[in-house]
């Protein structure tokens, strides 16, 4: 019993290690972060519903998830294929792609919340 709290407490020690080093190392993901607080600011300000903040948090996630993976793989790229390959720029340039599909979507979902909520100001 112990030891799979030991196992956990690693396995989490672990996953922390990776969002330090990825907000360390990754420019892009340092601007999702900000991205994030001044959406979050903003929320408190306008004062959203439950269920928004509920949408706004899975698109955020989506994105820092999606940032996270992209960083990854690229990392796995240059590890096992440093040298340039025409291959390597594929696999690299698709994990980029899902990290614009988040962040577009994102836009959107983040768009259709505050949107009336501004237009409502005026």
């Amino acid at each position: 019993m112990n030891d799979n709290k030991s196992k956990r407490a690693i396995g989490f020690l672990h996953a922390w290690n990776g969002i330090k080093e990825v907000t360390k190392t990754e420019r892009n993901f340092r601007i999702h972060l900000i991205a994030t607080i001044t959406v979050i600011i903003a929320g408190t300000i306008i004062h959203l519903t439950l269920i928004e903040w509920a949408i706004l948090m899975l698109a955020i996630g989506l994105v820092l998830v999606a940032e996270a993976t992209n960083a990854a793989v690229e990392k796995l790229i240059d590890y096992v294929k440093p040298e340039a390959n025409p291959l390597a720029k594929t696999i690299k340039d698709v994990a980029a792609s899902a990290v614009l599909l988040a962040a577009l979507i994102s836009l959107v979902v983040g768009l259709l919340i505050f949107l009336p909520k501004i237009y409502g100001l005026f």
